[in-house]
């Protein structure tokens, strides 16, 4: 009798448990329902929050605003720094939704420039603007810089077209203080290699050549000669990769790139003249070239003569191997990419003709002979 007691008292314990766990797992049940049904909230009310919101900055900022705001759009700037200026003017609601539309329909061709823009203009709208260049102000001056100059002769052509004197931009070419200023706004660009004391100019090759627009009668030195560092760090922003895979820094790949405009000449194939500095490099062997002699004598001449390659100086590669010290021009892109991505030759010697044609060696004895043909003769 008192075993069938505890058998029932065991049965009714386990009936006790069984029914406790049955309404656990039914509160557990609501518990986990609840919470899918928040994420679910959370989700549905996210994604259609975040539709809203790029619906809402796909849209003018004030459809009914059409009061004329000045954008100054400067050389070299990308999609994210454009839309960043334009969230600041209030022309556009988001500058991130601005570039991700511009990215989605493939728009590209941006102009530099000053633009009159209203907060009623569609995105549509101000793209094709910032694409066909529509500037409601003409420029006050435009300064061309071409290829293959040297800072001083950049310095006259920036004091022919600008309110300011040749000495004054040598001036502040030169200036430490702000030599260390715009190497904290270009950290990537302006490193420490231009203060080495081999160096003759820290910013020589580093104004980059093309036309800058300015539209005021005297905009600051500063505006100027920042205009022409920025567009050199954009252009070579685009090469991070290629520079690092050949273990450049931006003030290496600039000098290499401005041996390779100094040389080339309209006719000349620059991506076999930097074959011939990167196999003389790998042999150990001088570049020997004259333009970094005539910049090691601070002579503007059409050419060298023997008593010129005695010079002695850190930039001159009759006498020191490997690249000098930094840059002795600006260079173009050709120069640069040329510089990055040589042809695959066996060529270690090239020469000039007076006619610009560029002949090829792979040993002395054949480039003697054609200097012989080619040059010796026709001096005689």
């Amino acid at each position: 009798m008192k075993a069938l007691e505890e058998k029932k008292k065991i049965k009714e314990t386990l009936m006790k448990k069984l029914l406790e766990r049955q309404e656990e797992a039914k509160v557990i049940r609501k518990v986990v329902g609840l919470v899918i049904l928040c994420l679910v909230i959370i989700i549905g009310g996210t994604g259609i929050g975040g539709y809203l919101y790029v619906n809402s900055a796909l849209k003018p900022v004030d459809p009914d605003n059409t009061k004329t705001v000045k954008v100054d759009i400067p050389i070299g700037s990308g999609v994210s720094s454009i839309g960043k200026i334009l969230e600041d003017k209030g022309i556009v609601k988001n500058s991130t939704v601005f570039k991700y539309y511009v990215k989605f329909n493939n728009e590209a061709g941006f102009q530099a420039g000053s633009y009159d823009l209203t907060p009623s203009m569609t995105l549509n709208e101000i793209v094709n603007s910032l694409k066909t260049g529509k500037v409601m102000r003409k420029a006050e001056f435009k300064i061309t810089i071409p290829e293959g100059l040297q800072l001083d002769q950049i310095a006259e052509i920036i004091a022919e077209k600008s309110p300011y004197k040749k000495d004054e931009i040598e001036k502040k070419l030169n200036d430490k203080k702000w030599l260390e200023q715009l190497k904290e706004e270009y950290p990537e660009l302006i490193t420490d290699e231009i203060f080495k004391k081999e160096i003759k100019r820290p910013l020589e090759g580093y104004l980059y050549p093309a036309t800058y627009p300015f539209y005021e009668k005297k905009p600051s030195l500063d505006t100027i000669l920042k205009k022409m560092i920025a567009q050199t760090n954009e252009v070579l922003a685009q090469y991070q990769e290629a520079m690092a895979a050949n273990e450049y820094t931006p003030h290496e790949l600039l000098t290499l790139s401005s041996l390779i405009e100094e040389e080339a000449t309209e006719k000349a194939d620059r991506g076999k003249i930097s074959s011939v500095f990167y196999n003389r490099m790998e042999e150990g062997m001088p570049l020997q070239t004259d333009p970094t002699v005539l910049y090691a004598l601070g002579k503007h001449k059409d050419k060298t003569v023997y008593k010129d390659l005695e010079v002695e100086s850190p930039y001159n590669t009759y006498q020191v191997k490997g690249l000098p010290p930094g840059p002795i021009a600006n260079a173009g892109l050709s120069s640069i990419e040329a510089a990055l991505q040589p042809e695959d030759t066996e060529y270690y010697y090239f020469l000039a003709a007076s006619n610009g044609s560029v002949y090829y060696s792979e040993t002395l004895d054949e480039h003697n002979e054609k200097k012989a043909k080619y040059i010796t003769n026709k001096e005689e």
